[in-house]
């Protein structure tokens, strides 16, 4: 049997399902189990970034690049969570250094998608920033809704970047709102250290588009935002 921390769990338009990803606390590579787990369950076993899964995990007869980590799933049993500190240590684990070379490919200047058929062996990677490097802000284009600017340790910026972390799109929603983003900006940029996990999203019009799948703050963290 195979242990999984859990490093992504993101959100879809719907609620009936979510995507969660680990990785394998032996080997360090990721897995993202399928079929797509629904919410019920997650929540009835309050699995979480964080929580340690086990179970059987093969890769589908066809894996098509950059969705690599897609594995199918037998015998899966939640384990309970991992702590702080060994979490923080399985993203430093996973770090690369910027996006260019996490998704191998030279990015032009604001770009945040890979176009159709660039081949890349993950869809998934951590990154860390400087805390004072990333900004949750209103989406000018639909009212209503939250994206990122950020930028990496080369300084490629990106802007408008879709928040995919199912806590923390809910917590920033729920708690704060969309006219009260600032005392959460403030936190984040209070933080020592800050994980991004960026993940690209299935193709679309041509391209597969990044995505925050995941932000991380250490060594302070929301119990809120880690919560159902």
């Amino acid at each position: 049997m195979t242990q999984i921390i859990i490093t992504d769990l993101t959100r879809f338009s719907t609620r009936e399902k979510v995507c969660t990803a680990g990785i394998d606390i032996q080997t360090g590579e990721c897995i993202r189990p399928m079929p797509y787990l629904k919410n019920e369950y997650c929540q009835k076993l309050n699995i979480l970034p964080g929580s340690i899964l086990s179970g059987t995990f093969t890769k589908p007869p066809t894996i098509d690049s950059p969705h690599c980590e897609d594995r199918f799933y037998k015998d899966m049993e939640f384990i309970g969570p991992c702590t702080s500190e060994r979490f923080y240590q399985i993203l430093k684990n996973d770090l690369v250094k910027d996006i260019g070379t996490g998704f191998e490919i030279v990015l032009a200047k604001g770009q945040k998608s890979l176009p159709a058929g660039h081949k890349v062996s993950r869809s998934i990677i951590t990154i860390q920033i400087n805390p004072t490097d990333i900004e949750i802000i209103k989406d000018q284009y639909k009212p209503g809704k939250i994206k990122a600017n950020f930028q990496d340790q080369s300084r490629h910026k990106l802007s408008y970047v879709p928040i995919a972390d199912l806590g923390f799109h809910d917590y920033a929603m729920d708690k704060h709102g969309i006219d009260n983003l600032d005392s959460l900006n403030d936190f984040l940029q209070s933080q020592q250290d800050v994980f991004l996990r960026i993940g690209l999203g299935r193709e679309w019009k041509g391209a597969y588009w990044m995505q925050l799948n995941g932000i991380y703050t250490f060594p302070d963290y929301s119990h809120e935002i880690r919560s159902y």
